[in-house]
């Protein structure tokens, strides 16, 4: 049986190539590697300056436990706290919004 870090490998270097694929199709470019975990995509910016978009594949293990091993990493869990991290930055937003128009309106009630 292969060891843990061996298949970890094999998953990465598989979805690497994968999306390799995908790019050099689908947008007509070369998708290079520059790492053994990483892509990067010649592409252009809006007024035609060349820029890179870099791809980065990870096959995470998960987190330290404190007994020598790992909890594993859950994508739907870390989706989840990833969603409510955004909505709460977006209603912090909202209120800082709401406060500076309040603030304005109440300078402009205290100008007249």
């Amino acid at each position: 049986m292969a060891n843990k870090a061996t298949l970890e490998n094999g998953l990465r270097k598989k979805f690497l190539d994968m999306v390799s694929d995908m790019i050099n199709t689908t947008l007509d470019t070369d998708a290079v590697a520059v790492s053994a975990s990483e892509l990067a995509i010649p592409c252009l910016d809006e007024e035609n300056n060349e820029k890179w978009v870099v791809i980065k594949v990870s096959v995470p293990r998960g987190t330290r436990n404190g007994n020598g091993g790992y909890t594993p990493y859950d994508g739907y869990a870390a989706a989840e706290e990833y969603q409510e991290e955004q909505e709460s930055k977006a209603q912090e937003r909202a209120v800082k919004k709401a406060m500076k128009e309040a603030e304005k309106g109440k300078k402009k009630t205290e100008g007249e």
